[in-house]
């Protein structure tokens, strides 16, 4: 768990940028509250505590160069990155959810994957694995990251100036995002019998240990 407005407040625009950026593009990305962390910056901007053109085009950058990173090393490291062992900040299935779903949906996955939490870490990595064209890649990131990266601060900023006193909702509000956000992932997580079958033998694990 985080406390969003606590970091953002400690981060500032630079560890924004970080933030996003890792979560674009890099293993360890994966688990960042993107979302809910974007939205509740657009909130923040609209109380005063940063500047919302300064925060969106961050947050652009941040998204279109992690992507761009991203895909450079899935171009780079290609199918070996599947022979990798699980670690703390590496984890296969994830990669395999995000393979699949960019096998279902092609280039558009790099647009959709934005709003979907661990797909959205690992799909410029698939592109760069997959060999997609570079310009149709950056197309895509592009516009990836102008309707993410400035759409979600924005809505925060917009939600923040016009309802007085929203802070005091911003916890359900939150939450309200991360289960949008998490809902298409743990769909298509369980329409897996593999991952469906992995899941029920975690719950039996953790009944035994108690």
């Amino acid at each position: 768990m985080f406390d969003l407005v606590s970091l953002i407040k400690t981060a500032g625009y630079l560890g924004l940028f970080g933030i996003v950026f890792a979560e674009s593009g890099l293993f360890v990305g994966f688990f960042l509250p993107g979302d809910s962390l974007l939205f509740t910056a657009g909130i923040l901007a609209a109380q005063g505590f940063l500047n919302i053109w300064i925060l969106v085009f961050l947050v652009f950058l941040g998204a279109v160069l992690g992507d761009n990173f991203g895909y450079g090393f899935g171009r780079k490291v290609g199918p070996m990155i599947f022979k990798r062992e699980d670690s703390i900040i590496f984890h296969k299935q994830n990669l395999e959810r995000a393979k699949a779903f960019y096998e279902k949906y092609g280039k558009k996955t790099i647009i959709l994957a934005r709003f979907l939490p661990g797909v959205r870490t690992f799909a410029p990595i698939l592109a760069g694995v997959g060999q997609m064209h570079y310009r149709t890649f950056v197309s895509y990131n592009v516009i990836g990251g102008l309707i993410w990266g400035m759409g979600m601060p924005f809505l925060g900023y917009f939600l923040g100036s016009t309802i007085p006193n929203i802070d005091r909702y911003l916890l359900p509000i939150i939450i309200f995002i991360i289960v949008i956000s998490v809902v298409p992932t743990l769909r298509h997580i369980l329409k897996d019998p593999e991952d469906r079958r992995r899941i029920k033998a975690g719950i039996k694990k953790l009944f035994k240990r108690k």
